[in-house]
């Protein structure tokens, strides 16, 4: 059975792509700090190695199964996180991608997968991975822009088949509310208390949400897929949503009649408008969201109300 290793299993992402892969009879290794993870939802058939990315036990651990394939998704997530933590975010972030690189390399691994992020781009309404002029604005964006020039190098010159895919907003259940964490979970879990939601700008800003089932499918056509050795490719629906329509929608599912509450933009956000061009991995690879923005709200409301 082909063994893979997920870096930071237990978050959002990983949980999903863990159950997708052992559902599609892939053996998995997960290997997290848990601190922002949670191991009850790791799949029960998932190998489990508590630890962090950057300890050389834990990776020695990890490795010892002896991995074909990595996808290395731990990081300190996200923007703001990183903005309060700037040492830890490039601890995670950037030695911990230079180690998974090394250690991919030394065991003769035979694909890297590794997680970037949209914010790598700055503020470009339509985003291709063309593009050679980047303006990340915050630590997060720095590091995730770093992890994919050391993706570059390592496949340039230590030959290491390692495939790199720019992350959009993904929303869907497994995305906890809290501190920390992302916009759509945050404002179902307001929504669900009868809370009025609070939209840092005009509302009229835009983000391309990519529903998490959509994410996991063009991860696994990016790792699997012939893809030439240092590509990137986005993974996004190639479509906008305004932030007031997120917004108005989650209301709607959870029957809140709050008023919306509209607060100045954050310093460090600066971007209004983000959108994947994916046309480089629908034409090479076959992919294409499926989920529809209401579609995926709805469900996304629904696993909310239910944890």
């Amino acid at each position: 059975m082909i063994k893979i290793l997920i870096t930071g299993g237990a978050g959002f992402v990983g949980v999903n792509l863990t159950n997708r892969l052992i559902k599609d009879g892939y053996e998995v290794v997960v290997v997290d700090d848990l601190s922002s993870g949670y191991e009850q939802f790791i799949h029960s058939e998932a190998i489990f190695i508590k630890g962090s990315i950057i300890n050389d036990k834990t990776l020695s651990a990890c490795f010892a199964h002896k991995p074909e394939y990595v996808i290395h998704l731990a990081a300190l997530f996200a923007n703001q996180n990183s903005v309060d933590h700037p040492d830890k975010d490039l601890s995670t972030n950037g030695l911990g991608t230079l180690k998974i690189l090394e250690w991919s390399k030394k065991n003769n691994v035979k694909k890297v997968l590794y997680t970037s992020s949209s914010c790598v781009y700055g503020d470009k309404e339509i985003m291709d991975e063309g593009d050679r002029y980047f303006e990340p604005d915050t630590p997060y964006a720095i590091t995730k822009l770093l992890g994919e020039l050391y993706a570059s190098f390592w496949a340039t010159h230590h030959k290491l088949d390692v495939v790199s895919v720019r992350l959009f907003n993904v929303y869907g259940p497994g995305d906890f509310p809290g501190m920390y964490r992302s916009v759509v979970p945050n404002f179902i879990k307001m929504a669900i208390n009868g809370e009025s939601l609070i939209i840092t700008g005009t509302g009229n800003e835009t983000r391309d949400f990519c529903y998490i089932d959509d994410t996991v499918t063009g991860i696994c056509k990016a790792l699997f897929g012939a893809t030439e050795a240092g590509s990137v490719f986005n993974i996004g629906t190639g479509k906008n949503t305004s932030i007031i329509k997120i917004a108005n929608s989650i209301n709607k599912y959870c029957n809140n009649k709050a008023e919306i509450i509209f607060q100045d933009r954050r310093d460090w956000d600066c971007v209004i408008h983000r959108r994947a061009n994916i046309d480089k991995i629908t034409s090479l690879l076959g992919f294409r969201a499926e989920t529809k923005i209401d579609e995926g709200i709805r469900k996304t409301c629904d696993w909310v109300k239910n944890i």
